[in-house]
């Protein structure tokens, strides 16, 4: 096979890869990392290439060069597709390709045979250290005369699943999710666990595209209210909501009965589960919901349940 075309971005990949196969050229994309590698572009060193047959090489060539407008607004087109994004972020990115990454769920990455496409798991790695760093900081300086154990409670329950979940929806960071067919259609886009995942990859990119100043001036407008709103309360309960309690109202001011949580599934690596938890009562399965903790999981699983229940 020899490399016709080469680029950081899995669109434009995409792009040329389609204008080839249309005019009878069969097209690999591949790169040289491994998944196992963290596969980060540093310096440029990442690409994707375009790969075909040594005998159609040449044509394949020309017909690029003929298309070069159209190639080249692969790049445009992903300015455009996550262009609502960044606004919502605040913050232009030199490079999408990192955008991107951010947003590649494994699913997406395992259903694709070219080797050339990358999930954000690596990248929600270091946002959750990013993250984690940033807001001890904040609540350093915003709490200084607090204790060791109250300040962590709050941060606790800043950096949740479910509060990473609910600002990830305020976003509509699950519009822009790459997904796999199967999580497509199991409602992926809307599932509190990969949300909040996209949302510390976000702070990744931010993070290695533009310095901690940029990825700290991103979560200080995430996080703003709900610090201020702990300063308010002085309780980190004022801003944890707490769906498990509201179900086990409506249920019983229904006559229904108590809820029962029951673990479906453990998914994922032990560095890195996510539990599956379904919500019951009456023999009946009221909702599901996933997290990277038990507890998570059984408040998405509430949630989704009250969602139901109110027709919403």
């Amino acid at each position: 096979m020899t490399p016709v075309f080469t680029t950081h971005s899995h669109v434009e990949a995409d792009v040329v890869r389609g204008l080839l196969d249309a005019h009878g050229i069969r097209a690999v994309i591949t790169s040289d990392i491994s998944q196992s590698v963290f596969p980060l572009r540093i310096a440029g060193q990442w690409e994707l290439r375009v790969s075909v047959d040594d005998s159609r090489a040449q044509l394949a060539r020309e017909l690029i060069e003929s298309h070069q407008d159209a190639v080249g607004a692969g790049a445009v087109r992903l300015r455009d597709t996550l262009a609502p994004l960044e606004a919502r972020v605040g913050y232009r990115f030199k490079d999408l390709g990192l955008l991107e990454h951010a947003l590649t769920h494994r699913s997406k990455a395992h259903e694709d045979a070219s080797g050339g496409v990358f999930d954000n798991e690596s990248m929600e790695f270091l946002g959750d250290a990013v993250l984690g760093f940033v807001i001890a900081d904040l609540l350093f300086r915003e709490f200084p005369h607090h204790d060791e154990g109250h300040k962590s409670k709050i941060k606790a329950s800043i950096v949740s699943t479910l509060s990473l979940g609910r600002l990830a929806e305020a976003m509509d960071i699950g519009r822009f999710v790459l997904l796999g067919r199967g999580e497509e259609k199991t409602g992926g886009r809307r599932k509190q666990a990969i949300l909040a995942d996209c949302f510390e990859a976000l702070i990744a990119a931010v993070y290695l595209d533009g310095g901690i100043d940029a990825a700290r001036a991103f979560i200080a407008r995430q996080f703003g209210a709900l610090i201020q709103e702990a300063r308010s309360a002085g309780s980190e309960a004022a801003f944890t909501e707490d769906w498990k309690s509201e179900l086990q109202e409506v249920l019983q001011s229904t006559g229904r009965g108590l809820p029962e949580y029951v673990l479906a599934t453990e998914q994922g690596p032990a560095h890195h589960r996510v539990f599956v938890v379904e919500v019951r009562a009456g023999g009946e399965t009221l909702g599901r919901g996933e997290g990277r903790s038990k507890k998570a999981a059984e408040q998405e699983a509430a949630r989704t349940a009250l969602t139901a229940l109110r027709g919403e």
